[in-house]
């Protein structure tokens, strides 16, 4: 799910037109391996009372695409710190994915991230997943 404040389109909101420009590339097959939805906010995105209280008809979110580094940073330490989460820290983009740890992450977090980027470096990286 591409996250923003808003689940509708917005000109002065730039996460609601990425969020919106993300999805209608995935409906025209410009980014495959994913149902790209947005934009959601957090609580609809994650909870299926809160996106049925707002007419909202779609899965819930297995990942959450935020819009910048800060708001993902947020996002990972309040589910590491009030939800007990243990988050993978990657950086997407470059020719090979960068492992990004905080120095107060886990063990476990460490391992998680290095494992999810060799993942992806694979010459297919969703080949054996389960369908989601």
């Amino acid at each position: 799910m591409a996250q923003a404040l808003v689940e509708t389109v917005d000109s002065k909101m730039p996460a609601t037109l990425d969020a919106a420009a993300l999805t209608v590339m995935a409906a025209r097959g410009q980014i495959t391996g994913a149902k790209v939805d947005g934009p959601r906010a957090f609580d609809n995105a994650i909870n299926p009372d809160a996106a049925r209280k707002k007419g909202i008809v779609s899965p819930d979110a297995d990942i959450l695409l935020v819009p910048n580094l800060e708001a993902g940073n947020i996002l990972a330490k309040q589910l590491i710190y009030f939800a007990d989460a243990t988050a993978a820290g990657l950086v997407l983009g470059a020719r090979v994915p960068i492992v990004l740890t905080s120095r107060a992450d886990s063990l476990t977090a460490r391992i998680a991230s290095a494992a999810l980027a060799k993942l992806l470096m694979a010459p297919d990286p969703l080949k054996g997943l389960p369908a989601s």
